[in-house]
């Protein structure tokens, strides 16, 4: 097997963990490991609730929303996750924007955070949480953004993407139903990046959605930047398992000289 064909395989890996999170404000309940991350799960536990599911297009719309429990009430008491109560990511179903924000919450229980929805289109919004009496949850809703959807067509794959001037490079190895590990380098200028930042307590999260249902998996590095053992560039691994057929959007999100920066990769299994 060729090394693209392996890199693949591995990759491919990731999303075999994934449960359905497509319908709109899906119930969910996710199985957990702390290396891998975590998916969407199918045990009904959570519901999110868009205060409105259409919104005009603009660079700093409101988006509100709650989570709410089995019995139906907004979940007001969180424990934090990688230094926030809750994050926010925000794809348009063609994947050709990726947002991960962090919303305000009230005491009612209603989440707030403006996103740059400048392109129109049909979106899925995911909040990845733990409720202070639940486990680690990831539930899902769909929006749409007013104005005149263009889907675009994903990038080619690629085992290297470009971002802000730096270069980022997708290695891996994967053997069906085994453990594999991811490895992503970051470099500038043709020089590895060596002092990168801890980012929400980690050098790096990992999103991967796969791109004919939106199913998602947010997954954590191996190491722990507080140690000051774990390197701090230029790789950063990932480790999960259970290899499955799709293709898929990446997105690597780091952080160097005081910016988050988020690197993007189509991966698409051989047939």
């Amino acid at each position: 097997m060729s090394a693209p064909q392996k890199l693949v395989g591995f990759v491919v890996g990731l999303v075999a963990v994934f449960a359905v999170s497509f319908g709109i404000g899906s119930a969910v309940a996710p199985r957990s490991a702390p290396a891998a991350g975590h998916d969407s799960g199918h045990a009904a536990g959570y519901t999110l609730e868009l205060a409105e599911s259409r919104l005009p297009s603009g660079d700093a719309v409101p988006l509100r929303f709650r989570v709410l429990d089995g019995d139906g009430a907004p979940v007001t008491d969180y424990v934090e996750s990688h230094e926030k109560l809750l994050h926010l990511i925000v794809v348009r179903r063609d994947l050709a924007t990726y947002q991960h924000v962090h919303p305000t919450l009230d005491s009612e229980g209603t989440w707030s955070v403006p996103l740059d929805l400048t392109a129109p289109g049909d979106y899925r919004v995911f909040a990845d949480f733990v409720a202070a009496e639940g486990p680690a949850a990831t539930i899902g809703a769909d929006m749409t953004v007013a104005g005149a959807y263009r889907p675009q067509p994903l990038p080619a794959p690629a085992t290297t993407a470009a971002v802000d001037g730096y270069t980022v490079t997708l290695a891996g190895v994967a053997n069906a139903g085994e453990e594999s590990e991811l490895t992503l380098s970051v470099s500038r200028d043709g020089k590895p990046v060596t002092d990168l930042q801890p980012y929400l307590g980690a050098y790096g999260h990992l999103v991967a959605v796969r791109a004919s249902d939106l199913e998602y998996l947010h997954v954590h590095p191996m190491g722990d930047a507080a140690d000051p053992a774990t390197p701090a560039g230029p790789q950063i691994a990932f480790h999960t398992t259970l290899p499955s057929a799709g293709t898929y959007r990446l997105f690597l999100d780091f952080k160097h000289r005081d910016v988050v920066h988020t690197a993007e990769f189509t991966v698409e299994e051989a047939s």
